[in-house]
């Protein structure tokens, strides 16, 4: 992929600031069981963890082979393959000083040619962002897919992993405040919603990582995966 194929604006999905505020990703990760655990008396009633959201950029999900160079028609399609599966795991035990992430992935390919045996190698990336637009770390990696004789489809396990600094990802006590301050009818911030704080958002901003995942592609695969 060259440089302008990893525009975080331009090919992901922006979470909003509330939702990165109330994802629990209790499935994603272990341990100290999030940073937040309030009741009904408080605007937020949620679970926060720290552990990075995974996740897979928007329009690198898939990633399409031709046969013939120059062409992008469906006859000239040679291999198609995506990635599916994500899974993520995350210890944020109480006490860690680091968020170790690991992940794993399938791969599902498929080609249009089945004489023969075939080896496919795909490169993927893996990154981490902070705040929704900030790249901090980017590795790329394969992923090989061998197709026996007469075969249509392949398959194949990847895998990738990030560390995170739990400082950095964890919310400033002034803002925890704000977030568990126990609200009642008639009080002047009852009605005021915290995470509508530009204070607020922009901790809660700076606190949220995503572990990416996805295919590492050229310019003209990504203008394939746009347009098509």
């Amino acid at each position: 992929m060259t440089s302008s194929a990893f525009r975080p604006a331009t090919f992901r999905r922006l979470a909003p600031l509330a939702a990165l505020a109330l994802a629990g990703m209790l499935g994603a990760c272990k341990g100290g069981g999030g940073e937040l655990v309030v009741d009904d008396s408080v605007g937020v009633t949620a679970l926060r963890s720290p552990c990075p959201l995974v996740e897979i950029p928007e329009m690198t999900g898939d990633i399409t082979l031709f046969s013939a160079p120059g062409r992008s028609d469906a006859g000239a399609i040679d291999v198609t393959a995506a990635i599916t599966n994500l899974r993520g795991t995350c210890d944020d035990s109480k006490g860690a000083t680091q968020l170790d992430t690991a992940v794993t992935f399938d791969v599902l390919a498929r080609r249009t040619d089945t004489r023969g045996a075939r080896r496919v190698t795909l490169p993927y990336f893996s990154a981490v962002m902070r705040g929704g637009n900030v790249v901090i770390a980017k590795r790329l990696g394969t992923i090989t897919l061998d197709f026996a004789d007469g075969q249509e489809r392949a398959q194949a396990v990847g895998r990738a992993g990030s560390v995170v600094d739990r400082n950095e990802a964890t919310l400033p006590a002034n803002v925890r405040k704000l977030l568990t301050k126990k609200r009642k009818p008639g009080q002047a911030d009852a009605a005021t919603d915290p995470l509508a704080l530009p204070e607020v958002r922009a901790a809660l901003a700076k606190a949220s990582f995503e572990q990416l995942v996805g295919f590492q592609l050229t310019d003209d695969q990504l203008k394939y995966n746009a347009t098509r």
